[in-house]
Order: structure tokens, then sequence, then C-alpha cells
């Protein structure tokens, strides 16, 4: 009988105990991995792009070729203020990729395509890194609660969704080498202008027909479908965006990205809404309410998320890279030099906090000279902003090895040179973080500016200065 599937099913053959010890090490040294890494370098995802690459090619080849290439597709199905938030996100995506143009075309010779894919892998924020680190370095406050935070988190999710909008061009970038004759402004073109467009009608959309429309027709009756209910929505939600991102040429992670945002949108946030509970409990056993889109993903997902299809994405990116070329004198300096200069490319988004508070002092001549008090007070919340943006992690990953898979324009030097910024960047990152915090965390929570913000005070920098200035005046000043 058939053994291939062509009889109509496939045959089930019991593993092999090696197979089986194989891969219960492979999940158990993920795991360890981890936490090793998480403790030493405050990046756990090294050590699990480590353990890929001993049981993947680069190194011991432990893994059977076809558990490999399985788990490199569940590794890709996976990754997945305003004013000054945008001008700061800008920032934070053209200075890489001017810095990749500097070095790589100008100075290593690489073409001006292998500077362009190495700089987009270069664009991205790992948010996720970052943020553990500000948790445990910091006891006593909560960042994401700060103004300084709040910033971070936006300039980092726009730079990630840049990344996302620039892959879908460099998926494109293969209609150059198969048809020389293709129209190049439409080709790339054609994905910036699908993701804008994404981008634009579906907040859109979602505000003014899907939302109104499911709390109206729709919400009442997931009461009683509860998590069923839940999951069978955000798979078609899901489904319905992968399909459209897809199809329009935009980027498929780009397309999970806004289904995550119109699900969030859709249920109703009045005390009477069903998807207002006090916890998953209420949830699941008040008969007018219903968990949460969150909850459903806590209890169905999210656990599988963490201990099994993270560490296989990590590790799959581990299988992807040439460890032992790395390895060369040539590479070793070139990634060295290449990864300072994408650490000062994300530095110098720090640089907006300054700029911000000069810009918001007003021209008067006591503010004239309060300028050099606005500078000395915002270095550790601009510094802080400034590190944080460094490490780059997984969607780093993701965007060069589309660049080495889908193209034919990125070398293998250029891939390693990349590689080395994005590892580099994710260790330094975090560690500096976590140096800084340490030393004045609270002193940036505290901030009057920048820290937590105290409803109804004002944050205009002359306000800020003049506080701060109060708060260290002497005791007998205030008596005058």
């Amino acid at each position: 009988m058939s053994t291939d599937g062509s009889g109509g099913f496939l045959q089930y053959h019991e593993p092999s105990i090696i197979s089986i010890l194989t891969l219960i090490s492979f999940f158990f040294f993920l795991a360890i991995s981890e936490w090793l890494a998480e403790k030493i370098f405050r990046a756990g995802l090294i050590g699990q792009i480590v353990v890929g690459l001993v049981y993947g090619v680069p190194i011991g080849n432990i893994l059977a070729p076809v558990w490999q290439e399985t788990f490199l597709a569940l590794g890709y199905l996976l990754k997945q203020n305003f004013l000054l938030s945008v001008v700061a996100a800008l920032l934070g995506v053209l200075t890489p990729i001017a810095l990749s143009f500097a070095l790589l075309y100008h100075g290593f010779s690489h073409t001006a395509l292998e500077a362009f894919i190495i700089g987009t892998a270069l664009c991205s924020t790992s948010l996720g890194t970052t943020f553990v680190v500000i948790n445990s370095a910091s006891k006593t406050a909560d960042f994401s609660q700060t103004r300084i935070g709040t910033v971070l988190i936006s300039v980092a999710l726009l730079d990630d969704v840049c990344g996302l909008v620039l892959v879908s061009v460099i998926h494109q970038l293969r209609g150059i080498a198969e048809d020389g004759e293709g129209n190049l402004g439409w080709i790339i073109g054609r994905p910036v202008l699908a993701s804008g467009l994404l981008a634009v009608l579906t907040p859109v959309a979602a505000s003014f027909v899907l939302g109104p429309g499911f709390r109206q027709f729709a919400e009442g009756r997931f009461a009683r479908g509860k998590h069923v209910a839940n999951v069978v929505l955000m798979v078609g939600v899901l489904g319905a965006f992968l399909a459209t991102a897809a199809y329009a040429g935009a980027s498929v992670l780009f397309g999970a990205f806004l289904a995550g945002t119109v699900l969030s949108s859709l249920p109703s946030k009045h005390s009477q809404g069903p998807f207002v509970v006090t916890s998953r409990e209420h949830g699941e056993t008040a008969r007018d309410r219903t968990p949460t889109f969150i909850h459903t993903f806590g209890k169905y997902v999210a656990d599988a998320q963490r201990y099994i299809l993270q560490p296989l994405f990590f590790a799959s990116i581990g299988f992807a890279i040439p460890f032992l070329q790395m390895w060369t004198g040539e590479m070793i300096w070139k990634g060295v030099v290449f990864a300072i200069l994408m650490a000062c490319g994300k530095l110098v988004v720090g640089v907006c906090v300054t700029i911000w508070d000069l810009i918001t002092v007003s021209a008067s001549d006591k503010a004239v000279a309060r300028r050099s008090n606005v500078i000395a007070l915002n270095w550790a919340p601009a510094t802080l902003l400034g590190t944080a943006m460094v490490a780059r992690g997984e969607i780093g990953l993701v965007i060069i090895q589309v660049g080495l898979n889908e193209t034919p324009f990125l070398s293998e030097k250029a891939f390693i040179i990349g590689i080395w910024a994005i590892v580099l960047n994710t260790i330094i990152g975090p560690v500096s973080v976590g140096v800084l915090l340490k030393r004045v965390g609270g002193k940036i929570a505290n901030d009057p500016r920048w820290g937590v913000q105290p409803k109804g005070q004002s944050t205009d920098a002359e306000s800020a200065v003049l506080r701060e200035q109060t708060s260290l005046r002497p005791a007998s000043d205030h008596l005058k």
C-alpha cells in the first residue's frame, strides 16, 4: 500500500526512538537556552537561535531536513503623542537605511539593492525584548505608563509597521530579476500603495462600518458562544486580512497586524457590553457576558505561542544562518563596524526628545534662559528612548531572511554582515537599557515632563522646568 499519500491517506508509522528523543531534546534545549540567554544577555531569542544553529544545517544538522523545513514554515507563519512619535519613527526608519547605503554601498562596495534590504531589516525594533528588560530592571515603576514609555511604544510600533510595508517591497523585487523589462515603479509602488490604502481604509471601515455593524447585529449573540464564537470570528477576520493583503501586494504580516487592530475595535466599551468583564472567569460564567478576544487568545494560543511556536520561530532562524562563515576575520570586523553604526542609527532617535522640548519652550526671554535647563533635565528620558530602540529582534530576522530567500540580490556576505548587526544590537540594546534604568530609572519615572503624568498636569517643557526648579529650590527661598 502507498506510503506517500497517493492512496488517499497517509499511513501512520510509529516514529523511531531516536526521532522522539531528538525532538524532546530539541524542545528541552529551546526552553533552557531561552532562560539562560535571558539571564545573561536579557535577550532570550539569542539562546533559541543558537539551538537552531546547533540542531540545524549550519553546525550539527541533528534534526532531519523534513523537520527543519516544517519548522521554517511554522516560523514564518508566526511572525508576525502622535507628531513626536511619527517624527521619531521616521528618523528610526530612515537613518538605518541611509547609514546602510553609506557603509555597505559606498564603503564595502555592495550593491544598492543589498544596502536597501539590509537597511530595511535594521529599521525594525524589538519592542517585546526591550519591555521585558524594562519591566525586570525597574521594580518600582511601570514605564509603560510614563510619557516616554508611551512614545517608545508608538515609535517602535510605527517602525515595525514601516518594516512590514518595506518587506512587501522586497518580496516584489523578484519581479525585477524575473522580468527585466518590468515596470520598476509599479513593482516597488504597488506594495507601498496597497499597504498605505489598507492602513488608511481599515481604521475607517472599523470605525464606521464593521464596528457599528458588529455591535448592532452580532455582539449580543457572543454571550452564548463565548470562546467558540470568539475563535470563529478571530480566524475569519485573520484569514480575510491575510488574503486581502496577499492579493493586494502587501505583506501578510501587515495583514495580520491590521486584523488584530480591527478585532480590538469591534466590542462596545459601555458597562453593559457583553465583552466588558472583570476577568476571564467572569466572562466564562456570566450568562450575559463573554470573554474578550484577548482572554480567548490567552486560553487557547498564548501558551502554545510562548513555549512551542516562539521557540520554533527563533530556532528556524538559526537553521538558516551560515554560522561557520560568520567567523572569518573579514565578516567579524565588518559585522561589528556595521552593528555599531546601526546602533547609532537608533540612538539618534533620542535626540527627538531634546528637540521636542526645545521647540515647545516659548521664545520669551525667560524661556530662552531656561533652554540649557531643558537639555540638562531630559537627557535621561532621551537616552532611554534611544537605547530602547536599538534591539532589532524577530522582525529584522524575518526581513533579512526574506531578502535572502525570496530575491536573488542579497549575497551571503551582505546577509552575514546584517545578521551580525541584528544579533549584536539585540544584545547591546537590552543590556544598555537595564544599566540605564538601574542608575536613573527613578529619575525618569518621576520626571515632570516625561515620567508618569498626574491627571490635569501640564506637560509643556517650560512648566516642567519651573516645577523642577521649584522642587530643587532651598526651603529658605519658599519662606521669603
